[in-house]
């Protein structure tokens, strides 16, 4: 062999994963057949969810429908755990010496998203969330594959347990972070995720640590033209605070995200408002920055409420840590994706695609969601998640499908559409038949459970895991504002 040709099978032998294997082909066939038979209740379940949007920490119609479709199929559920009403976790399977994997099912949506399932926009009349981040397809995949993982384990013989955790809130809530907190992960092995997107990919990804809360200002309320020297305006108390937060910009570490909206400003224009607040999110991919950051916010608020005359107070909502990535469960569920494939329209789903990709800025072939992203781990991510609390507990990895029209951005009326019709379900059987594909070759090969443990070890350091979140109770009610 020459030089050069010696030089090229070293590289191309230095570029394969480290464990190769995959799932058994024998193995594969009755897990994909398994998720397959229970696809059209996967997509009625998912459908379900979406014509009934609800709220973080109200999906009390959500996580009924999970939790029954999990009780059927054998599943122990224990409910109302963490002290959220709507949280549970789900068991199937045998302990023994096999690992504990757990599946985390995401379920709220977002407010002011309602959009029908048609190209363009159009709202549901007196229906104000919607699914645009596709959590009812994310809730219903998990239970999907959960289901066929079981059937396998008992099938098969192999120890092992299989978890679904349904975790509430997660824009914005925290949801998981309680859940890590109350030591429900502690015994867990391996954590899957996956997520709707506009595309397929088992890259890795680092997010963003995030602190979120409310700062309400109150003031005296008076007649804004007879008598406005005799009031003390909440609103000026938050447009003072908003304006030295935006002057923070410049001053802050590089990276940071300071993102505000106002939740209440006041009701009439010639009352001066005795009430206002304010809901602000920073985020950093160091959490510490993000404590800092979080601090000057406070003293900024202070600040504001000082020269209007006013005062503040503040309620922290959620508190998020970075994603800390898996490369050796990412190649395990890249492995899986693989074997599923991409996603293939029909001729009525590319009319609606074409129709809809009309409405986007980014536009690309609808081929696209028939590809495979290329492998990479630590990918910088910009997003924030509650998953990152329990990739900072046990080693964690996710993937993503393509559940929406490629080119769709997430949080927009165009996902909320697609999540809601036979394109959405095709990216969702997808991803549980992934994700099954790779619970099963980790059940298969405890070596890679092993593995998966050393690197999370090694990435995650000494440090004892310490939250973000500054509040020992879930608030149940942050979609809500108190009354004035």
């Amino acid at each position: 062999m020459s030089r050069t040709a010696l030089a090229t099978a070293l590289l191309c032998l230095l570029a394969l994963p480290a464990h190769a294997a995959g799932t058994p082909a024998a193995d594969a066939a009755r897990v994909r057949a398994a998720v397959e038979a229970w696809a059209p209740r996967q997509a009625a379940l998912a459908q379900a969810i979406w014509e009934r949007p609800e709220l973080g920490y109200q999906e009390t119609t959500a996580s009924a429908l999970l939790q029954a479709a999990l009780r059927e199929a054998g599943f122990s559920v224990e409910a109302g755990v963490a002290g959220i009403p709507t949280a549970f976790v789900a068991r199937a399977g045998r302990r023994g010496k096999g690992p504990v994997i757990a599946l985390l099912a995401e379920m709220d949506a977002l407010p002011g998203m309602s959009q029908q399932a048609v190209p363009q926009r159009l709202p549901f009349e007196g229906q104000d969330a919607g699914h645009a981040c596709g959590h009812n397809l994310f809730g219903a995949g998990v239970v999907g594959a959960a289901r066929a993982i079981a059937q396998w384990l008992r099938e098969s013989g192999r120890d092992g347990e299989v978890r679904v955790y349904g975790t509430p809130a997660e824009e914005g809530g925290s949801g998981k972070v309680y859940m890590v907190r109350a030591g429900l992960f502690d015994d867990v092995d391996v954590a899957l995720h996956w997520h709707p997107a506009d595309a397929n990919s088992a890259v890795q990804s680092t997010s963003l640590a995030n602190l979120s809360g409310k700062f309400r200002f109150r003031g005296v309320a008076a007649h804004a033209a007879i008598s406005p020297e005799r009031g003390r305006s909440a609103l000026d108390g938050v447009e003072a605070f908003n304006h030295m937060a935006n002057l923070m910009r410049e001053h802050v570490p590089d990276g940071t995200r300071i993102h505000y909206a106002i939740t209440d400003g006041g009701r009439a224009p010639n009352v001066v408002p005795a009430y206002a607040e304010v809901y602000y999110y920073v985020r950093h991919p160091d959490g510490n920055v993000v404590r800092e950051v979080f601090e000057r916010l406070h003293d900024a608020a202070r600040g504001a409420a000082l020269g209007t005359g006013t005062q503040v107070e503040f309620e922290p909502l959620g508190g998020v840590h970075a994603l800390l990535p898996n490369d050796t469960l990412g190649r395990v569920l890249d492995r899986a994706l693989r074997q599923v494939g991409g996603v293939a329209y029909d001729a009525s789903e590319r009319g609606f695609a074409t129709q809809l990709q009309a409405t986007l800025e980014r536009r690309p072939p609808l081929e696209a969601a028939l590809e495979v992203a290329p492998y990479r781990a630590d990918e910088r991510g910009l997003a924030s998640t509650d998953v990152g609390d329990v990739s900072q507990v046990v080693p964690t990895a996710g993937i993503a499908t393509a559940t929406w029209v490629p080119g769709t951005p997430a949080h927009s009326w165009q996902a909320v559409a697609a999540s809601g019709m036979s394109i959405g379900h095709r990216g969702t059987l997808n991803a549980a038949a992934a994700l099954a594909l790779a619970a099963v070759e980790l059940y298969s090969d405890p070596e890679l459970v092993r593995a998966a443990r050393r690197e999370f070890e090694q990435r995650r350091g000494g440090a004892p895991y310490r939250p973000l979140l500054q509040r020992e109770r879930p608030p149940l009610d942050y979609r809500t504002s108190p009354s004035p």
